[in-house]
């Protein structure tokens, strides 16, 4: 294993009806007005709107609403709360709602501090020095954000999906009610279980070596595999939803990547090219990138691949063989539930690729930890994934 340090200050509220907790644990900090930012109005249709006002109103908390987030996040909603946030001189954010919303929240937090554009922390020119404090009420388990520092927002203008980590934006207090997910969408629930198998894969496939951490990492993904069949067929199993919800909360707080690398994260940076360009959900582009990614790095860690498809799929073939069969039945689960799993499943055509690439490599090259990724490698991935 590699040296690591472990640090997660977040306080996370786990269980069935714990939302109308959160007004007393932001009032316990010393907050007394809040912005409180969601979505396109779900959580008025589901009951978390009424229990989370019920429960600023009871705590005595004044609170400023800005609505309409996107699943994939804007910068202009960004700059619209860092604008509001300001005005009405907030003293925390809650977020309520799915990954989308509390990255916006943390975008939003940051940039309360920064004069300049907010861009530029998503640009690595400045690295943020505080933040507006973050309460979060999940509704999607997906992106781990509830317990984690980093954020990834959008450039309408540009299309470009940057992300930016910071040790300020960990929010304080996270409630995770997996009840309050009966009612998603199936292929909302598939995109979210998609995503975090592929925050535990980023860290699994980096190159290192550790025997805990891979055991670790291949029980949340047979977990998340079993329990996301069960959900497409009763949506309200509350055992297999807080399976589900503990599985994405942990694949991307920080306990999977220790002693790690760093996690290799090529899939998730080509990803975002799909997800800004065609405005399709994260967890579908992942499921388009990720096989076609395994497919042409594999012989840089042939081992790792090959206990992949052993210990999650039970493959028993070994070698090359087991490893292109592991991949092949991994890209065909996807399948099975839901997911698009070529750039043709999207309306994606090949001659689409190049602009694709571009996109991808707007930040640079190479980027990779396994295998470093130069311009003709992305190509060659995506073509690997129109098939």
């Amino acid at each position: 294993m590699e040296n690591f340090i472990f640090h997660n200050p977040t306080k996370l509220i786990f269980g069935k009806g714990t939302i109308p907790q959160i007004g007393s644990e932001i009032a316990k900090q010393g907050y007394r007005k809040v912005l409180l930012l969601y979505g396109q109005g779900s959580i008025k249709r589901n009951g978390v709107y009424e229990r989370v006002i019920s429960s600023l109103k009871e705590n005595d908390l004044q609170c400023v609403e800005l609505s309409g987030v996107k699943p994939n996040p804007l910068l202009s909603k960004v700059k619209e709360g860092i604008e509001l946030s300001s005005k009405e001189k907030v003293e925390a954010i809650l977020a309520v709602g799915g990954g989308s919303v509390i990255d916006s929240a943390k975008a939003i937090a940051v940039g309360f501090y920064y004069s300049g554009d907010i861009w530029d922390i998503f640009l690595g020119k400045h690295s943020p020095e505080k933040a507006l404090p973050i309460f979060t009420v999940l509704t999607m388990s997906a992106t781990g954000s509830e317990m984690n520092c980093g954020a990834v927002v959008t450039k309408d203008e540009t299309l470009e999906k940057y992300s930016f980590v910071s040790e300020h934006v960990y929010p304080r207090v996270s409630i995770v009610d997996p009840s309050v997910q009966f009612t998603l969408p199936a292929e909302q629930t598939v995109y979210g279980a998609i995503d975090t198998i592929a925050h535990v894969l980023e860290y699994y496939f980096d190159g290192s070596d550790s025997e805990i951490q891979n055991e670790l990492s291949e029980g949340i993904i047979r977990a998340v595999i079993s329990t996301t069949e069960r959900l497409l067929q009763n949506p309200k199993d509350y055992e297999a939803r807080s399976n589900m919800a503990w599985s994405a909360t942990v694949a991307l707080n920080g306990l999977t990547g220790a002693g790690r690398r760093g996690g290799d994260w090529s899939c998730h940076r080509i990803e975002h090219a799909l997800s800004a360009l065609y405005d399709i959900a994260h967890g579908a582009g992942l499921a388009i990138v990720m096989p076609a990614w395994m497919k042409y790095v594999y012989t840089s860690k042939p081992a790792q691949f090959e206990r992949f498809a052993h210990k999650v799929f039970g493959i028993i073939e070994k070698g090359e063989e087991g490893i292109i069969k592991g991949i092949a039945i991994f890209k065909e689960w996807m399948k099975q539930v839901g997911a698009p799993v070529s750039l043709e499943d999207i309306g994606v055509e090949e001659k689409d690729i190049p602009k694709i690439v571009d996109n991808v490599m707007a930040l640079g090259e190479p980027f990779g930890n396994l295998r470093m990724l130069y311009r003709k490698d992305v190509e060659a991935i995506l073509k690997i994934a129109s098939l």
